[in-house]
């Protein structure tokens, strides 16, 4: 395996001094359905195509202007290999992921490691997730504060169904993996203790509780991810130390208000659009608020949109003239 690697990093090494770029990620893209870091990458270089940039993955080019390396799931050694001193390298950060997963088996001191090794900058995905490094003593390079977006051609809140009084209320909630910090307990209690003649529920993805009342789902991918948010009402998230959700920020982009655990960074992604929670026994109460002022809520939902995440990268990246935006501000205020 190892021969094999580095015959493909120097395959890597001589086909950048054959090809034009101008715009490279490093990050190990898998197939769909996966999670938000595969689906938020996609969407930016989209977006970065849009704007006229030829963008490459895994590969430095002779032309290449700047680089962007994702967290961990990059093979740094191939970095290494094609790093040439006239790219910017920019550093994309969440977790802490030993305070997201419950345990700490050295990634972040990894994560940290690479980015005094590497990075010119480092873009975070939430306030929650620098000041929480840096509680962990880790400073990263000249870091700055960009929120995650959906992509808008599959999450969007066209053609949702509408919201009614005379029926159930349908609520949502999702998980990629039944890690116990995604809510598992949560929403047994509530499958336990809500009242089921006033709502359903819908469970998409993996958890280690089995439900009575709750409707369970596997993963699914995206297009079929959004048409379920578009059939929902109120989405709900228990996960504990989410540094910056992309399923909140999913399904409020469908135009879902959402109930969630005081954690992580769910309450600057959220804003006024919904309602955090401390105990499972203060979730009936909030959903009767939601519920009673359901429409008044909804419209106060404001989340970035994909072409202001992705100028403001553009911007870090060195890569889009014109004029500056802040990068620390919410982009949704």
């Amino acid at each position: 395996m190892g021969i094999r690697n580095g015959l493909l990093d120097f395959g890597a090494v001589l086909a950048g001094q054959f090809t034009s770029s101008d715009l490279s990620i490093f990050h190990e893209f898998e197939p769909p359905p996966t999670g938000g870091g595969h689906q938020f990458l996609r969407a930016f270089r989209m977006q970065a195509e849009m704007h006229g940039l030829r963008v490459e993955n895994n590969i430095i080019s002779r032309t290449t202007r700047a680089c962007l390396f994702n967290s961990f799931n990059f093979n740094e050694k191939r970095l290494q290999r094609t790093r040439r001193s006239s790219v910017l390298y920019v550093h994309r950060v969440d977790g802490p992921i030993g305070v997201y997963r419950g345990w700490d088996d050295g990634v972040d001191g990894s994560i940290h490691a690479v980015n005094q090794k590497y990075a010119d900058k480092t873009i975070f995905q939430s306030r929650y997730s620098l000041e929480k490094h840096l509680e962990l003593g880790m400073q990263f390079r000249k870091p700055v504060i960009i929120m995650n977006a959906a992509d808008p051609h599959i999450f969007h809140a066209r053609g949702r169904a509408g919201f009614s009084s005379d029926r159930k209320t349908r609520l949502i909630a999702s998980s990629w993996s039944d890690n116990p910090n995604k809510g598992a307990l949560v929403y047994q209690w509530l499958d336990e203790n809500l009242d089921w003649t006033r709502f359903e529920m819908t469970f998409v993805g993996r958890s280690s509780v089995v439900f009575k009342n709750i409707y369970m789902m596997p993963a699914v991918d995206s297009f079929r991810m959004a048409d379920l948010f578009r059939g929902h009402d109120i989405y709900l998230t228990a996960s504990r130390n989410d540094p910056c959700s992309n399923s909140l920020i999913e399904a409020l982009t469908c135009g879902l208000p959402a109930i969630y655990f005081q954690s992580g960074g769910h309450p600057e992604i959220v804003g006024q659009a919904g309602a955090g929670f401390e105990m499972a026994e203060q979730i009936p109460g909030l959903l009767e608020q939601i519920v009673k002022n359901y429409r008044a809520v909804q419209s106060i939902i404001s989340v970035p949109s994909m072409e202001q995440v992705s100028e403001l990268y553009l911007q870090i990246l060195g890569l889009m003239d014109g004029q500056s935006i802040d990068p620390n501000r919410r982009i949704n205020e």
